[in-house]
């Protein structure tokens, strides 16, 4: 695999697992009632579990995100220069 399909490869992980995380950070924002009732009818767990689990996840797949998608699109493009 050469460093040109390597470097669009993790550009493209990156702007999906990116655009993915906004997402998700924007319904947790934004509608956090909404998503605490769906996710409530399905596990019995309270309102303070939830925000502290939701947060977890979010700050892990943030990290993720950084670990395995930007920072190999970086070392990509400094590479190719």
């Amino acid at each position: 695999m050469d460093l040109d399909t390597l470097t669009a490869f993790f550009k493209w992980c990156t702007i999906l697992n990116g655009s993915l995380l906004l997402l998700w950070s924007a319904l947790v924002a934004f509608t956090p009632d909404f998503i605490f009732d769906i996710q409530h009818r399905w596990f019995p767990i309270s309102r303070d579990a939830f925000n502290i689990i939701i947060y977890a996840f979010l700050g892990l797949f943030k990290i993720t995100v950084l670990v395995f998608n930007v920072v190999p699109f970086c070392v990509c493009l400094i590479i190719g220069t």
